[in-house]
């Protein structure tokens, strides 16, 4: 603002010149806005440089992989697919899977490790298979055999008074059993024009082929197995009346009529197999049996005409018999006279199956030319684990 002076002498103010403060306003926003301008840019920028970032991610997992993403399991997933289409066995010695350095002497130890992903697919359908192994004790060992110690008797209990002497207890029954890992082979084949095919899948194929192998034998040698060369099965061991029962056999309650259930009253016997279990077994147990008995046993009903079969209500959940789930196990026997044609148990507690987590695969391409062969082991080994909690429904009168 200026000044002037009046005809008194006294200053008078003046307007301050506004076209001046219009050019510095002016000025000013024109600054910030070429700021504004600047930070924009930037900004833009760095967005463009992050929507590329993701396209490129993007068409990266739409590409074939080129090349294996490095892992510890990468060096031997590669040197077994080599071994296994062409008997190249120098890119496995060496390698240590799991810790363990791998085997190098073939002939000795029968063979290589497979990579932990085909094993791994191995056991995933044993698991899912229908055998014992679903609804049994399954323990991995390193030992040649496992020993489960069972206490199958109470230890001794009573009162006491304050004064009185306390009276000696029974002490506790001990008993051992051992359980001994066999060996269980498999021996696919397939012609070396297929595995000069880099398109064929020969870790998923020889999964798959030992897998469905495995799971056959083992199904049949839990249920029957005589323990030679083989787990020992529940009904190889002897078998009493439940009322007469002891350890060391297992125990059955009968139908009442010679390979069949009773005319009249056919749940009977179901609902007499459920109870001859103690109570403390019963909320873990399951029935087993095969498929023709399956189909008699879903037809019956209660007194009040109520099925005892359920199906289940989810993909995958087992069917129910008066509440407790089914195992579908072909290996068990069909109905006849005095067959053990169902069973029912704790098999958790029941029944245990050992085994090595390892397997091995040898490669022979001279014994059946123009075909491979391999020879994949692994041990195993199964048997009862305690007598009083399994139970058979015997199809006959005595």
């Amino acid at each position: 603002m200026t000044e002037t002076k009046s005809s008194g002498g006294a200053p008078v103010p003046q307007a301050p010149d506004a076209t001046a403060e219009v050019k510095s306003a002016l000025a000013g926003f024109l600054n910030e806005f070429s700021q504004f301008q600047d930070d924009m840019t930037t900004k833009i920028a760095k967005q463009e440089e992050r929507i590329s970032m993701l396209n490129t991610k993007t068409m990266t997992h739409l590409r074939p992989a080129l090349s294996t993403a490095v892992d510890e399991g990468a060096p031997h997933k590669k040197a077994i697919g080599t071994y296994l289409r062409t008997g190249d066995d120098d890119g496995l010695r060496g390698l240590e899977l799991e810790g363990k350095a791998l085997n190098t002497a073939v002939n000795a130890e029968g063979g290589f490790l497979v990579d932990p992903q085909t094993a791994e697919q191995i056991q995933g359908v044993l698991r899912s298979s229908s055998s014992l192994r679903a609804i049994a004790n399954v323990v991995n060992v390193e030992a040649s055999s496992f020993d489960v110690l069972v206490d199958h008797t109470d230890v001794g209990a009573g009162w006491a008074t304050e004064t009185a002497a306390a009276t000696e207890t029974d002490t506790p029954q001990i008993e051992r059993i051992s359980i001994p890992l066999h060996e269980l082979s498999a021996l696919p084949k397939a012609s070396q024009r297929l595995l000069d095919d880099t398109a064929f899948d020969i870790e998923g194929w020889l999964a798959g082929r030992i897998a469905d192998k495995f799971s056959r034998a083992e199904a049949m040698a839990f249920i029957s197995g005589d323990g030679v060369d083989k787990p020992t099965g529940f009904l190889t061991h002897t078998t009493v009346a439940d009322a007469s029962w002891s350890w060391g056999n297992i125990g059955y309650v009968v139908t009442g009529t010679a390979g069949d259930f009773d005319a009249v009253t056919p749940a009977d016997a179901i609902v007499d197999l459920v109870y001859s279990l103690g109570a403390r077994y019963r909320a873990g147990a399951a029935f087993v049996m095969n498929s023709k008995t399956a189909g008699a046993v879903r037809k019956m009903k209660d007194a009040d005409g109520r099925f005892l079969w359920s199906d289940g209500l989810a993909a995958g959940e087992p069917a129910r018999l008066m509440g407790y789930p089914v195992l579908i196990a072909e290996d068990m026997p069909d109905i006849a006279a005095d067959a053990m044609a169902i069973a029912f148990g704790d098999f958790n507690a029941g029944y245990t199956i050992a085994e090595r987590p390892d397997l091995r695969v040898l490669r022979d391409p001279f014994s059946a030319k123009p075909h491979v062969l391999f020879y994949a082991t692994k041990r195993v080994g199964g048997d009862v684990s305690d007598f009083s909690a399994i139970k058979l429904l015997k199809f006959g009168t005595v």
